[in-house]
Formats: C-alpha cells, structure tokens, sequence
C-alpha cells in the first residue's frame, strides 16, 4: 500500500478510535462508581492524573519542531480558559450527570453538542444556519425528548433523570463552547501542541478542585 493510500486510512482510523474510546468512557465510570462508590471529584481527579504524563510528553513532542510558534501570555491565557471550560467544566458536569442517569442516556445527551456549535456559532459569530441544520436540530431534541420519555417510565425515578440530564446538557454546552473558541489558535498551535496543553491546565483545575473539597 502507498503511503498516499494509508495517509487516507489514518483519519477514519483514528476517528473510529476516538469515538469508541469517547462511547466507553461512560460505561467505565458507571462501573467504577459501582466498586467502591467512589465520588465523582475523586474519580475525575485520578483520570486526569493518569492522563498527565501523556499530555507532558505531547506538550513536549510538539515543541520540538523548529516552527513550532512561541506561545505568547495571550495563548496562555486562552489555552488556560478552554481548559477550564473545555475539559475541566465539562468533564466534571458530565461524571457527575453519570451518578444520575444511564450511559447509554448520557451518550446521546452529550453527543448533541454538536448541535448547540451550530447554535452558538451562529449566535457569537453571525455564521449561517440553512435549512437542513433547523431540520436536524429539530430531529435531535424530538428523538432526545422520546429517549427521555423513555428513561422516565423505566427508572421511574423523575427527579434523578431530569438532575442527570442536565448535567450532562450542561457537559456538551461547555464542551460546545470550548470547539467553537478554540479554532483559530487549534490552528495556529497545531492539534497535538493545544491539546496537550489545554489539557495539563484541565488537569490544574481538577486538581485544586479536589485538594479544596476533599480533607
């Protein structure tokens, strides 16, 4: 196979590879609150600790380049921000929809983000909504009101879904939030570099959180 040919293969594979990773994150949190009933903080702080010396070595990797671009106070002030809302508001919001609702419920939930980038895309910077995207915002939130209905007659228990669901609805707003900021200086840095650093400041930010809430 050429390298053209397996350059194609690369981005579906990677892809394939980020969502099922992305779809099982819900399923080990749900099994990992079943073990030894640990708290969400806890659970997300220990995430990101196993995490970090991934994003260090990254961080590392991508400023290797000779035209990697100096990150100026700007950058760090952005980068430190969408950490904050991107990985750290999000990911806390939606470990914690997870002590409420199903995963297969939180899945579909937090996968309307990207409906809420169009919406905040066209509210923040004036970007066109056509037709076809009021028809598949329409259809998102009518078949997520079925699966609620759903959910609802099933558990019963009217409190803890509507408290979970909007939890993780607050997950994908941050979430949606962060994607619509983030891409010009996702850009300018590369993919690899704002990852990476985005984050290690996520990774601050759980960490005070929990060292502030836990004795």
């Amino acid at each position: 196979m050429s390298s053209a040919a397996r350059g194609r293969w690369i981005g579906p594979t990677c892809a394939i590879f980020g969502v099922l990773g992305f779809s099982f994150k819900a399923i080990l949190i749900k099994l990992a609150y079943q073990w030894e009933a640990p708290d969400a903080v806890t659970l997300l702080a220990l995430r990101m600790l196993y995490s970090a010396p991934f994003f260090v070595v990254m961080a590392w990797w991508a400023a290797r380049s000779p035209t990697a671009p100096v990150l100026r106070d700007a950058d760090w002030m952005r980068l430190s921000w969408l950490g904050f809302i991107g990985y750290y508001l999000a990911s806390l919001f939606d470990f914690l929809g997870l002590l409420y609702i199903t995963a297969s419920l939180e899945r579909l939930v937090l996968f309307l983000y990207p409906t809420i980038v169009v919406v905040l895309s066209a509210l923040l910077y004036r970007t066109q909504v056509v037709r076809r995207h009021v028809g598949a915002l329409v259809m998102s939130y009518v078949g997520i009101a079925f699966v609620f209905w759903y959910d609802l007659r099933v558990s019963g228990d009217v409190a803890a879904t509507l408290t979970g669901g909007a939890l993780v609805f607050a997950s994908a707003l941050f979430y949606a939030l962060y994607l619509v900021q983030a891409g010009d200086l996702i850009t300018r840095l590369g993919s690899m570099r704002f990852i990476a650093w985005a984050m290690l400041g996520s990774t601050c930010f759980v960490l005070i959180h929990f060292l502030l809430t836990r004795p």
